[in-house]
Parts: C-alpha cells; sequence; structure tokens
C-alpha cells in the first residue's frame, strides 16, 4: 500500500474504553476537528478500525 491518509477526529473519547482511547492518541490525535496525515499502512488501517466511530478518514489525491 503506497500513498497517505488523511485522518480527522470529529468526536469526542470521552466515554471511550481506554484501548480506544490511546489508539486515537498514538495516531496524533488530541482535539475534535485536528486533522493529521499519516501512512498507508496495515498498522495504521487496523488502528482506524478500532476508532472508526469516532474519525472521518479521506484518502488525498
Amino acid at each position: 500500500m503506497a500513498g497517505t491518509l488523511r485522518i480527522t477526529l470529529i468526536k469526542s473519547v470521552i466515554g471511550e474504553k481506554p484501548k480506544t482511547r490511546a489508539t486515537v492518541e498514538s495516531l496524533g490525535l488530541r482535539k475534535i476537528r485536528q486533522t493529521v496525515e499519516r501512512p498507508d499502512s496495515p498498522d495504521v488501517r487496523g488502528m482506524i478500525f478500532r476508532a472508526r466511530h469516532l474519525l472521518d478518514v479521506e484518502e488525498p489525491s
């Protein structure tokens, strides 16, 4: 897999399980509407899958 993913935190992590909170933090997201770019890899895809209900993911062109 090549390229990058643009990941945005769209919902709060308040009330989430500790593992989910840690996953969002390890992606580099701290505040709502904060956006980061991460490489498109299986590891990052797995982290996104765990917190998919809190995130918005796009593949920039």
